[in-house]
């Protein structure tokens, strides 16, 4: 691992959500669309540099493929913007499965997971039958077959620990502030604010969570030689 590019991406993709996130609070739509393009390379060369497997950087690059769909205020763009989203899920759901069984965890009994299984279910549920009527009727079943994918995701990632687990739980607001902002809720001001900082979130929290998991180091530490060079 390379820690001094692993810095430098890490300082590149904390300026890019500064820029991307005061552009969004300001109004500034020619700075969130310059920004928001480059957020998941950044994070996903980032992840890959740290040691990250290649089912991470798949995962953020087709969250990139969302991003940069969702950009076009169209239905057509919309949802390639999902599909691309849900491939993104599904190697998440790939890279539990597989992170978890390198690591030698059993499977949890289900006494011990039912509660949070059930809360998940339940949030599915909830949130579908609440929008359902203010989606537009050709979006509906997509809608819901996408927020069965996210929630089985978000489910999956609390296998890997906290960090994870909290990126799924932001993935899921980010992506139910989205669909209220479809199904023409009342809104928060500055929407696109909150949805953009709990996806960031969300994003970052997964790949640290899948590098802690893996063994790799989110932050790379200090080579035994730069030590050497800093104390003389």
């Amino acid at each position: 691992m390379n820690a001094r590019h692993a810095r430098v991406l890490f300082v590149a993709l904390g300026l890019v959500t500064v820029v991307d996130l005061v552009s969004l609070a300001a109004g500034y739509g020619t700075g969130h669309t310059a920004a928001k393009p480059l957020l998941m390379p950044l994070l996903a060369l980032y992840a890959r540099v740290c040691g990250g497997p290649r089912l991470l950087v798949a995962a953020l690059l087709f969250g990139w493929g969302g991003d940069v769909l969702l950009l076009f205020d169209a239905e057509p763009a919309f949802l390639a913007g999902m599909a691309s989203f849900a491939a993104g899920h599904v190697c998440y759901l790939l890279l539990f499965r597989q992170t978890t069984a390198l690591a030698g965890k059993r499977p949890p009994r289900a006494r011990a997971i039912w509660p949070t299984a059930a809360a998940y279910a339940l949030a599915l549920v909830t949130t579908v039958a609440l929008l359902w009527t203010g989606l537009p009727a050709d979006l509906r079943v997509p809608v819901a077959g996408y927020s069965l994918l996210l929630t089985a995701m978000a489910y999956g990632a609390t296998r890997l620990g906290l960090l994870a687990g909290v990126g799924g739980a932001l993935f899921m607001l980010s992506d139910t502030l989205i669909a209220t902002g479809v199904a023409d809720w009342p809104q928060l001001p500055r929407p696109d604010f909150w949805i953009m900082i709990t996806y960031i979130a969300a994003q970052y929290l997964l790949a640290r969570g899948v590098l802690r998991a893996g063994g790799a180091q989110p932050v790379p530490p200090e080579t035994y030689r730069e030590r050497r060079t800093l104390a003389t």
